[in-house]
């Protein structure tokens, strides 16, 4: 007899209006120490084999190449990266990489690519994917994709966040407060109540009790929606950017900008137009500060059948030195 619980059922990839943006500008500041024993240099943890032998960054395009198109991925990047990111990105088209001048926050990276998107494909939908993060089921990650992708289409009024199930009171995270279910046919999608960005302590574990979910800052929906909700928030944000692109000017346009964070200064404000999926099965962690790494890593070191490599093994052992 056939054990139809093995076959996996491949997950078609989605339309051409979908569009995967993925965000690698980020400094890695915190993992400085880390990554600098791992390769040698302060490279950030994006360009970084954190886990396995391919750098997050890679993993990243891994898990979305089978569900968006090679010419639907749209890379954020600081230019001043450039070193570390030039070969993996040699076979992406020059348009679908974003050279930020510097990094001037979430917000600011995801502006310039919703707008050159909306002029390439004004009915897009757009999916927001942090490469600075491990998934232990690739498959669930998409199956969660495709699941919120549906949502998205389903209610294009709004932005559809994945949270993942708390496990512990995380100060660091913003969390996700759900409400009523809304809809029946995409499983637990919810209203969103209210968005909390890295609360204290006590506020933590309040929302922990409260069956509240981390957000993973994986975020669907139509880049018309995505840009409505941050010109509701920060208009001359968005409209400098757009001329500093019209202009082919964006270095003097981030000069003069300030540090934007997408969940705190646009996702808190802004909780009636946002539902949350829960995500229970992909094995999400953010590889955000250096307890965080050393802990998937022993406990990915303890699992039977995980590849241990050698140079595994040392990635451990130094990183337990380091902190």
């Amino acid at each position: 007899m056939i054990n139809l619980s093995n076959i996996s059922v491949p997950i078609p990839p989605l339309p051409r209006h979908f569009w995967a943006v993925l965000l690698a500008g980020g400094d890695g500041v915190r993992l400085r120490c880390l990554t600098e024993r791992i390769v040698g240099d302060h490279r950030p943890k994006q360009f970084c084999p954190i886990v396995g032998a391919e750098s997050l960054l890679s993993q990243t395009r891994g898990r979305l190449d089978p569900l968006f198109s090679g010419d639907r991925q749209v890379f954020v990047v600081s230019y001043a990266h450039e070193r570390y990111y030039s070969k993996e990105l040699a076979d992406a088209k020059d348009s679908l990489v974003i050279e930020q001048p510097m990094n001037r926050g979430t917000a600011v990276g995801i502006i310039v690519a919703l707008v050159q998107i909306m002029q390439a494909d004004p009915d897009a939908v757009v999916g927001l994917f942090p490469c600075d993060h491990y998934y232990s089921d690739d498959e669930q990650f998409r199956l969660m994709v495709t699941s919120a992708t549906a949502a998205a289409e389903q209610f294009p009024r709004s932005l559809v966040l994945v949270g993942a199930e708390a496990e512990y009171a995380e100060t660091e995270y913003g969390w996700i407060e759900p409400g009523l279910v809304v809809s029946q046919t995409q499983a637990r999608l919810c209203a969103v109540n209210r968005f909390w960005e890295k609360p204290t302590l006590p506020e933590a574990q309040a929302l922990l009790q409260g069956g509240c979910l981390w957000n993973t800052f994986v975020t669907i929906g139509s880049a018309a929606t995505f840009l409505e909700l941050i010109c509701s928030e920060l208009p001359d944000l968005v409209l400098s950017i757009t001329h500093g692109l019209a202009d082919k000017d964006l270095a003097t346009t981030y000069a003069r900008l300030p540090s934007v964070d997408f969940s705190r200064q646009i996702l808190a404000h802004q909780a009636n137009r946002l539902l949350v999926l829960p995500d229970s099965g992909s094995g999400w962690v953010d590889l955000g500060s250096p307890d965080r790494v050393l802990g998937l890593l022993a406990k990915n070191v303890n699992q039977p059948g995980f590849r241990q490599t050698h140079s595994f093994s040392s990635h451990v052992r130094n990183l337990r030195e380091v902190v």
